[in-house]
């Protein structure tokens, strides 16, 4: 490349990092305070543009009309982001971190579905900025002049969070709230409001960043999970909580990005910043410009597990064999997806609960058991029992790889790892066409003949799935089982008496992963397809959801979890076209009555009652 090209190719990427930088900076200052991952901030970008595509259609597009419009979004997703701290954020701060998670991921269901209501299906292609159409020559180049002003927005917005932080008492009472929240509640400061002001200037970081990017891209219903996987990438390289780290990564990754563009690696640009987040993380643990302390919390020891009661365990079995029986082929195919969605479930659950390893993309190991079913059926030609036997062990395989990495770190980083890794499967499977079919996936993967009643099949998934759940239930109060929980809660005196806390963790990561590619490996077959959504951040998300909702500190909560939302999902999608707002209230009204889960919170109702 000639310098002019490369010098466009950097002003290029520069002018995707500042927004970027926006959503980012938005993400880390609510983060840094609050302690919230917050699934919803990707929501409130979307919409920022939103917002702003109707304002500049109401207010002309004139100068005024556009930059008004531009400023009114941006607020008015403020008060949207205010209202759903006090609605919603305010009634948890005292649950568990991973419920409030699951709550801001309920509040991206009913916003995606309040924009389609609102907006409609199809993506707005918003106006270019009035006196900033035109483009400046730059050594024989041309550069747009509105790619220009966002490359300066980003450092300006960047100042004048620092002044706000720096030279004023609010920002002396948010930088302290981030070191130690509960010795400045202490001290008297009013932390619901705090955090009130906090959320409001966080979110309108997220709608400014919407908001420019009007002219540079469609408004579209995709946009809320694609946009925070990014900030997620963006906060966690630039070190959780610094404004500055998150510059800096957005523009490391935005350069990146475009060069891989500008160099006829396009197809780098799927996978290039979590290539560049899991080399950060794994040379430096807490990003770039990141502290140790940003993370700093009282650790609470969750309560131990029981054992599955083995009567009431029997009467389920009974059931769920029986009611094929009794039901149509329907009914069949709705129980294969809970039982399968119920191993990948517990498989979560063996390394959140337990192991205290949070992952954002278990889906890498489901999807890539299904694919290998495929691929070894469809390609090796392999009988399909074969090709079921087969296809958890190539899930594992990669979990040894991904899991060697991932145990080096915790918390949100090691979250934030997984989901790295899980997207570079994502994209290899969808760029790999002549092995995996790319985008269009693969067709015809279908059980054997005695199998293709899909009772007969159901019975298989029964057995199969059982014996996985079985046998993590069984590891789990083995000696290795009880070796995980001691490095979850004290993994310094674990240590101390000679536990090798990390490759016992590791040991765990392998038996999740291959459990959870037995689960995508009979999914395959009994959908006769898959695409690559199997590895996407929504399959995650959603085995995150089924474990949350059935309770995370209790054995049968992720079953129950994985039941109760596939059924939810399947029934709502059947009765109306918004039934993810309908799933998300549902979500969020068992997050505020049970902050345990289901099972955990008729446990608690089943205790409260019962006569003494």
């Amino acid at each position: 490349m000639t310098f002019p090209s490369v010098l466009i190719q950097l002003l290029n990427g520069l002018a995707a990092a500042s927004s970027l930088f926006l959503v980012s900076a938005g993400l880390s200052l609510i983060f840094g305070v609050t302690r919230i991952v917050n699934f919803a901030h990707g929501s409130l970008y979307m919409l920022g543009l939103y917002g702003a595509y109707s304002l500049i259609e109401l207010l002309g597009r004139t100068p005024l009309g556009f930059w008004g419009a531009v400023v009114l979004a941006s607020l008015a997703v403020g008060l949207a982001g205010v209202a759903i701290e006090v609605l919603v954020l305010r009634r948890i701060y005292r649950a568990p971190e991973l419920f409030q998670l699951l709550a801001t991921f309920a509040i991206v269901l009913v916003i995606k579905d309040a924009a389609l209501f609102t907006w409609g299906p199809e993506d707005l292609v918003g106006p270019r900025a009035p006196g900033l159409t035109g483009a400046v020559e730059i050594l024989g180049k041309r550069i747009p002049m509105y790619d220009l002003l966002l490359i300066a927005i980003g450092p300006a917005v960047l100042a004048l969070m620092h002044l706000l932080l720096k030279r004023t008492r609010w920002g002396a009472l948010v930088r302290a709230a981030t070191q130690d929240r509960e010795m400045v509640g202490a001290l008297g400061v009013d932390q619901a409001k705090l955090f009130t002001s906090v959320f409001f200037v966080g979110s309108v970081l997220a709608g400014l960043g919407g908001a420019l990017q009007i002219p540079r891209e469609p408004a579209n219903l995709d946009l809320d999970l694609s946009v925070i996987a990014d900030a997620f990438v963006v906060t966690v390289v630039g070190g959780l909580g610094s404004m500055g780290g998150a510059l800096l990564a957005a523009v490391l990754i935005g350069v990146t990005k475009a060069f891989c563009i500008g160099l006829g690696f396009s197809k780098l640009t799927l996978v290039a910043e979590f290539v560049i987040m899991g080399i950060v993380l794994v040379a430096r643990p807490y990003g770039l410009l990141g502290k140790p302390s940003a993370l700093a919390r009282a650790a609470e020891t969750p309560p131990p597990l029981s054992p599955p009661r083995w009567p009431w365990l029997a009467l389920w079995v009974a059931a769920a064999a029986l009611v094929p029986l009794l039901t149509d082929q329907y009914v069949s195919v709705l129980l294969i997806d809970i039982a399968c969605f119920g191993l990948f479930a517990v498989s979560l659950h063996f390394i959140m609960g337990p192991a205290g390893m949070v992952s954002f993309g278990h889906a890498a190991y489901f999807g890539l058991g299904a694919y290998a079913a495929a691929v070894l059926f469809k390609r090796a030609g392999l009988p399909m029992e074969a090709a079921l036997v087969l296809a958890p062990f190539c899930a594992g395989l990669f979990a040894v790889v991904y899991g060697w990495f991932c145990v080096r770190l915790s918390g949100v980083y090691l979250a934030m790892l997984t989901l790295a890794f899980a997207q570079i499967s994502w994209s290899i499977v969808y760029q790999w066409d002549q092995l995996t079919g790319g985008s269009n996936g693969m067709v015809g993967i279908w059980p054997s003949a005695w199998l293709a009643n899909k009772t007969v099949y159901y019975y298989l998934t029964f057995v199969l799935c059982g014996a996985g759940i079985a046998f993590l239930w069984r590891v789990l109060f083995s000696p290795f089982g009880y070796v995980l929980r001691a490095g979850r809660d004290s993994p310094l005196r674990a240590e101390a008496i000679g536990i090798d806390v990390r490759r016992f963790q590791w040991a765990a990561f392998v038996i999740a992963g291959t459990m959870a590619g037995l689960a995508g490996a009979v999914f395959a077959f009994s959908k006769g397809s898959i695409s690559p959504s199997v590895v996407s951040i929504g399959q995650s998300t959603d085995g995150l959801i089924m474990v949350l909702l059935g309770g995370v500190d209790t054995l049968t909560g992720p079953i129950v979890g994985a039941a109760a939302f596939t059924w939810l999902r399947d029934v709502l999608a059947r009765e109306t076209d918004f039934w993810r707002a309908c799933l998300g209230f549902v979500i969020l009204l068992i997050v505020l009555l049970f902050p345990q889960g289901l099972v955990g919170g008729l446990k608690a109702l089943v205790t409260r009652w019962r006569p003494t």
